[in-house]
């Protein structure tokens, strides 16, 4: 599935610690096409850009009875991994914890979860390449 963005000039770039307004306006689009593509897939978006003061949780959803956590990734065509290859066991460990937290906050005990990635990759020319791995990993290590 490849949709256009209209955003395609240079990277953002973080500058002392801020994220600048590219850079924001491309995570924006990249998830809300992570989504529509989660929709179509049969998933039901429950909550966006969860925030706790350990961090935030890109996307939460209902899979039939399973809650699912959603970490968006998105990267400019050309980089030599994936967007999702920078989900790093740390990263996975936090997003663990703030499950628990969300869990916890929503009080949903005994729910099943699982966690998935979606992939945003964007080309030269703006055109979205959005990739869904489910139960990208699980919670043993957090």
């Amino acid at each position: 599935m490849s949709e256009r963005l209209d955003i395609v000039g240079r990277a953002g770039r973080r500058e002392s610690g801020v994220v600048t307004d590219h850079r924001r306006t491309l995570g924006q689009a990249a998830e809300a096409e992570a989504a529509r593509a989660l929709q179509r897939a049969g998933l039901a978006v429950v909550e966006r850009n969860v925030r706790f003061p350990e961090g935030e949780i890109d996307l939460v959803c209902r899979d039939d009875e399973v809650v699912v956590f959603v970490e968006v990734k998105c990267r400019r065509a050309g980089w030599d991994d994936s967007p999702a290859a920078a989900v790093s066991w740390r990263k996975q460990r936090r997003l663990t914890r703030l499950a628990q937290h969300y869990l916890k906050w929503r009080r949903l005990d005994g729910v099943r979860c699982r966690f998935d990635i979606v992939s945003v990759t964007v080309d030269t020319r703006g055109a979205l390449d959005v990739r869904h791995v489910r139960s990208a990993f699980d919670a043993t290590g957090g």
